[in-house]
């Protein structure tokens, strides 16, 4: 993804989940908060230690990303997203992982 459609400081992240604005299902807990300057959704994504070691949090991080891209034209804009992965998204294939994905965000009311 663009560098464009990325959430990469802290203040950013705290001030999304600070909102608490939240959705989960078994794999994924999504944040969001609606940007006001901003033309379309903009994404940090998080795997933290219990997923893995960093080879499997950074394979589980490439999935997230290229499943974003992915649907990437059906997320409605103007939104900034945080998408944390829980331990088990360790064991699902690519097509699982973008299908939590899908239903967590209709959840949140970000896709159709």
């Amino acid at each position: 993804m663009k560098k464009s459609y990325r959430i990469k400081k802290e203040k950013e992240f705290q001030k999304i989940i600070y909102k608490k604005n939240s959705y989960a299902n078994r794999n994924f807990v999504v944040y969001i908060y609606p940007a006001e300057e901003n033309s379309h959704f903009r994404v940090g994504l998080s795997v933290g230690k219990k997923v893995g070691n960093a080879v499997a949090r950074n394979k589980v991080k490439r999935l997230m990303r290229h499943a974003l891209f992915e649907l990437k034209e059906e997320i409605k804009p103007n939104y900034n997203i945080v998408l944390i992965a829980r331990p088990k998204i360790v064991e699902l294939s690519f097509v699982e992982v973008k299908n939590n994905i899908v239903h967590v965000f209709k959840l949140a009311n970000i896709i159709e």
